[in-house]
């Protein structure tokens, strides 16, 4: 029987920095070589995420930090002149006061067992995201707390021995395949794919198109 839900932070309570990616990779595209915002946007998604697959123990780095020099490796590679401090400010702005799902705040007073937010993100940034919109998780576990980021299964590991339950107690409820699904699974972690632009579900994949409809499995 579920116990506790972990819970995914951006792209399945709040939305993800995507129309801001936007924007920055069209600047980039508009004052430098790339061909489109798709290859800019490619191209800084898979330095990020390199990055943040080494940035472990010893090696961690905060997402800021890792955003940053993502952003600064993008603009040099496409000879763009767009300004990396400007835009890292106007994301880090979108982490704090991201905009909420509409079925968060019910899935928040509806769900009922422990809500617990584990993010790949700084633990500072979350925190005022959270304060923002006066969400009440019983607790937040951070890739900046356990020094490591998803699909990492540190942090999955941290969460679950700060909560005192075995990976069968929880479910996890996150919309990335990789980082929620896949790192969840890979610790013994039930997970639920929160499949918001129903795209086709993989072979042995439980999936709902949003969060109310995930209290089914509750």
């Amino acid at each position: 029987m579920t116990q506790a839900v972990f819970l995914d932070f951006y792209g399945t309570i709040v939305h993800e920095d995507g129309e801001i990616v936007q924007r920055i990779s069209q600047e980039i595209v508009d004052t430098g070589r790339a061909a489109s915002p798709a290859e800019v946007s490619a191209y800084w998604w898979g330095t990020f995420q390199r990055a943040c697959l080494c940035a472990c123990g010893d090696n961690f780095a905060t997402q800021r930090e890792l955003e940053t020099r993502s952003l600064a490796d993008t603009i040099r590679h496409f000879g763009s002149s767009a300004n990396v401090e400007k835009w890292s400010r106007t994301m880090f702005a979108h982490w704090q006061r991201p905009p909420l799902f509409p079925e968060a705040r019910e899935f928040f007073a509806r769900c009922p067992v422990p809500i617990y937010i584990v993010s790949n993100i700084d633990r500072k940034d979350i925190q005022e995201a959270i304060r923002f919109h006066a969400l009440g998780p019983r607790s937040v576990f951070t890739s900046e707390d356990a020094r490591a980021y998803k699909p990492n299964r540190v942090l999955f590991q941290h969460a679950l021995a700060a909560v005192g339950l075995a990976p069968g107690d929880v479910l996890h409820i996150g919309d990335s395949l990789t980082s929620d699904v896949r790192g969840a699974a890979d610790c013994g972690i039930p997970a639920l794919w929160l499949n918001r632009s129903r795209r086709a579900v993989p072979n042995g994949i439980e999936a709902a198109d949003n969060l109310l409809a995930a209290l089914g499995m509750l």
